[in-house]
């Protein structure tokens, strides 16, 4: 901290004092210009974190907190989709998927191929910009209620197989860095997804089922609370036991909790730990961002965030259009997935310990997720503005909902 407080006061107590006074500040700017509080998040860690005014240096706390935040999300985006309505475009949602992470490694083999790069560098940089952002995307839709829209729905699809696609990428990153996963390891994880997917197919089939104890806690708002925790966290544990994203067990934990019709209790006891958590998430990203590494960098970094931007954009336009939206929805389906997604912090990070990518690399990359997850909503907005003036038709939830 810049200065100490007197007496016994917490530290603490005033990081969070000045976190809630920026976001505010910065947050009714932003909303003054109908722009999304994500932006003030990641510009408060900005200047509270290391590389700005060094008013919070202990980061694991932040981040700790904010891997709270990430599993309260995916726990709400899975209580808000339709899981039969979703299923039925798995097939379009893989085959799209896996067409855009190979486009994504081909056009990184591109580049690389010029700059003599190794294949698995190639390969590795190719699955970090495949993967969009779970946690900015559904925000952004759910901002604008299109979260249920046809639209969302597809991008949505796209998301949950790419957080499901993150296991054999990781497996695939420990080979190209020469550390082979024992057979156990890969055992454990093709159990557990096993056991995800067994049990969504029993959800399925069971449509009228309830969760145990659910209504002994119908009349306590706070057993409620407690009891909602335990259904989140519980299935975070127990995929993260068998070696696959916490994340993806509490999205899934979410869409039990939808398919039992008990979303209504569960949103209002976890709303308010939802917000919070899910702000200092996106706080963490932005202590990520290094000013000084900006400047003494920005010609790289600028021509490397519109290369991501473009690319992504084009890759998964074609990718939704392929399969049957048109190319308005299209390309506000491309513009909504451009940005690269906070589990590439996990592929590049396995990438620098592997020696797959030098210091200076990982330093790159690390500022150029962080700077595409803060300019996505712009590039989204950009994109809207312009379809509309050239199409002369609103982008809008009711539109949306469409069939297109």
């Amino acid at each position: 901290m810049i200065f100490t407080l007197a007496g016994n006061t917490n530290p603490y107590y005033f990081d969070f004092l000045l976190l809630g006074l920026i976001i505010i500040g910065i947050g009714s700017i932003l909303r003054y210009f109908k722009q999304p509080l994500i932006i003030a998040y990641i510009l408060a860690g900005v200047l509270l974190g290391r590389h700005g005014f060094q008013i919070i240096t202990d980061e694991k706390v932040i981040t700790s907190m904010g891997e709270i935040g990430l599993i309260l999300l995916m726990f709400f985006i899975g209580m808000d989709l339709d899981l039969p309505r979703l299923i039925k475009s798995w097939k379009a949602a893989t085959i799209g998927t896996i067409i855009q992470i190979i486009a994504s490694i081909f056009m990184v083999a591109l580049i690389g191929l010029v700059f003599s790069w190794g294949w698995n560098r190639i390969i590795l940089l190719g699955f970090v910009i495949s993967l969009s952002s779970s946690a900015v995307v559904i925000k952004l839709l759910q901002d604008n209620k299109e979260n249920h829209t046809t639209i969302g729905q597809s991008v949505i699809s796209i998301l949950l197989v790419q957080d499901i696609l993150i296991v054999p990428m990781l497996i695939i990153t420990q080979y190209l860095g020469g550390s082979v996963p024992s057979i156990n390891d890969i055992l454990l994880q093709l159990l557990g997804g096993f056991l995800l997917i067994a049990g969504i197919i029993w959800v399925l089939k069971h449509p009228q089922f309830t969760i145990p104890f659910e209504k002994q806690f119908e009349e306590d708002h706070e057993m409620q609370v407690f009891f909602a925790l335990i259904i989140c966290f519980g299935m975070a544990v127990a995929t993260a036991f068998f070696g696959l994203s916490a994340a993806l067990g509490a999205f899934v934990a979410g869409m039990i909790v939808h398919a039992a019709k008990s979303t209504e209790w569960f949103h209002d006891s976890l709303h308010a730990f939802r917000i919070i958590f899910v702000a200092i998430f996106f706080v963490s990203i932005g202590m990520l961002i290094d000013i000084g590494f900006i400047m003494d960098n920005w010609e790289i970094i600028s021509l490397l965030l519109i290369s991501v931007y473009l690319g992504n954009h084009f890759i998964n336009s074609i990718v939704l259009h392929a399969f049957g939206r048109n190319w308005k929805y299209s390309l506000y389906g491309g513009a909504l997935l451009a940005q690269i997604g906070e589990l590439s912090f996990i592929l590049v990070s396995g990438g620098y310990f592997s020696g797959i990518i030098s210091e200076f690399d990982y330093q790159l990359t690390i500022i150029v997720i962080s700077l595409t997850l803060l300019f996505s909503p712009l590039w989204i907005g950009t994109t809207v503005y312009l379809i509309e003036k050239t199409q002369k038709t609103e982008i809008h939830p009711k539109g949306i909902n469409e069939v297109v």
